[in-house]
């Protein structure tokens, strides 16, 4: 673990540069009030083009400070051009136009190809190509009226007037393609956001592909306005710090990914945050074409979300390594931790390694943990009793070097054989799922109730303590061919002493509390 103790000290030099960064340029520059270019702040009136002017004569001056005064400034698609800053007053509000005609694509030559298709990476309300020193700032809003505007673009549509051709019939609603995000940046360097509330997109709120020194500090999200609100993506950027956010969102709260080949994210701080979402609060991977290096997650508080509390994921060739997650505190989620190393998509299975978590804490309900929002998650098509927590590869190809320490979590139980059941004498039927899409629930029914760990090289877990609410028939771990096993001072239920199944694996270590837990089977 020497690695990932170097990792958090190069990774705290950064942020400091990043914060100085980001007070010079949010601070840069002449400050212009957006009414001298014309701006009306009714509602009603649409800005689009005076904003614009705005941005552009600005940028073309040096740079400097827009600056949105109290009311609601309706617009479509705005460009952010190098050095320019908008920033928000506390009741000043950006609101995005519901006229689908308001958005354009921006027409980008020489951007790295992905093999991932994304057509939707350049359609946005405001939206930056290889700018630098660009920032938005303050204590006001930018509203996308993102239900509003999904409605227009589904009816167009069916009346055919505007054909979206990767509509979802099965799922009745646009597709990604068609429905603008909120903020999207990409190839930009040294990006501020700070303050501001965003809120109510079509689609993904924010999105950063490609940039370089990206501060994205004290920003609240409120979006379950549709499908796809996924909180921020980052994908493929280096030298990024998320601190002090509030994310409420209908799809991941914050997601790391990775499209282009050669690319990868590198040096990413997320700390001090609140996740509220309907799939996953961080979750990185379900994109990984290139790769995730030098991550740290601190300090994160995560509540009443659907699916995992943290997902780390490389199926699509890409690498992950040297990440450390610490001080989680999930309250109702449905899923605590998920490792994953699949093969969907390269030429050979990428690889995670250099992994650690330290310090959480998690409960897992019964039901569903996003019962009360309007936007829920997709229920699963099949029967299951409680999951816990898979880190799993695949035959040949191993996850490698994994850390858990200081780890609490409480099941609820209640399982039933009735329900689902997965003797231990066939764990075969453990499907390997290699080339799905990665999901804590991916493999169906699972045979144990705390962990499930298959593929693994090098595990070490200290201080684990699961508990339950209810009884489960099923013993709280499995592990299949797995090796190098290190577990010390597990406090798993006494109910019964068969709580640590074996399979196939080699080379462990266990003390005396651990040991009387063990049952081996061929």
């Amino acid at each position: 673990m020497k690695k990932i103790q170097t990792l958090k000290i190069s990774v705290l030099v950064f942020i400091f540069s990043l914060s100085v960064l980001s007070l010079a340029y949010s601070q840069s520059g002449d400050k212009i009030e957006v009414e001298k270019f014309g701006a009306i702040a009714d509602g009603k009136t649409l800005n689009t083009l005076a904003l614009q002017k705005a941005i552009d004569e600005v940028s073309r001056k040096g740079g400097g400070t827009l600056v949105f005064s109290k009311g609601k400034y309706l617009t479509g698609f705005l460009q952010i051009k190098s050095n320019v800053t908008l920033f928000l007053d506390e009741e000043a509000v950006l609101l995005g136009s519901t006229n689908p005609e308001d958005y354009q694509k921006l027409e980008i030559e020489d951007a790295p190809i992905s093999p991932k298709t994304d057509d939707n990476s350049k359609l946005a309300l405001l939206l930056a190509h290889r700018a630098s020193n660009i920032a938005i700032t303050g204590k006001g809003t930018i509203d996308g009226q993102g239900r509003e505007l999904a409605f227009v673009i589904d009816s167009l549509h069916h009346t055919g007037e505007r054909i979206d051709p990767n509509y979802s019939t099965q799922n009745n609603r646009p597709s990604e393609t068609a429905r603008p995000k909120i903020i999207n940046f990409s190839e930009c360097e040294n990006v501020t956001v700070q303050g501001v509330t965003i809120k109510n997109s079509a689609c993904w709120v924010q999105t950063y592909e490609l940039c370089n020194n990206l501060v994205i500090d004290q920003v609240t999200v409120e979006s379950r306005a549709y499908w796809n609100n996924d909180g921020m993506d980052i994908t493929d950027c280096r030298n990024v710090r998320i601190t002090n956010c509030d994310i409420n969102s209908a799809d991941d709260g914050i997601c790391l990914k990775s499209y282009y080949p050669g690319y990868f994210n590198d040096s990413i701080y997320i700390a001090n945050c609140y996740i509220r979402s309907s799939a996953s609060a961080i979750k990185f991977g379900t994109a990984s074409v290139g790769g995730f290096k030098n991550v740290v997650i601190d300090n994160i508080t995560i509540k009443d979300t659907y699916r995992s509390a943290i997902a780390i994921e490389s199926v699509d060739g890409g690498f992950i390594e040297n990440v450390q997650v610490s001080n989680i505190m999930a309250v109702n989620t449905g899923n605590a931790i998920f490792v994953r190393l699949g093969h969907r998509a390269g030429e050979t299975p990428g690889t995670v390694k250099n992994i650690s978590f330290k310090n959480i804490k998690a409960q897992v309900p019964f039901g569903r943990p996003d019962e009360a929002y309007d936007m829920r998650g997709p229920e699963l098509p099949f029967f299951h009793n409680q999951f816990p927590s898979p880190i799993t590869g695949i035959p040949g190809h191993y996850i490698e070097n994994i850390s858990l320490e200081n780890i609490e979590i409480i099941y609820p139980g209640r399982a039933s054989k009735g329900m689902a059941y997965i003797p231990l004498w066939q764990l075969e039927r453990v499907p390997e799922k290699i080339k799905d899409y990665p999901e804590y629930s991916m493999f169906g029914e699972l045979p144990s109730w705390g962990f499930y760990i298959r593929h693994v090289k090098g595990i070490t877990m200290k201080n684990i303590k699961l508990k339950l609410d209810n009884g489960d028939f099923r013993p709280a771990f499995v592990l299949e061919d797995v090796q190098q096993v290190d577990m010390e001072n597990l406090d798993l239920p006494d109910d019964k002493n068969e709580q640590i199944i074996l399979k196939n694996t080699r080379s462990t270590s266990f003390d005396s509390k651990s040991e009387r837990f063990i049952k081996t089977i061929k």
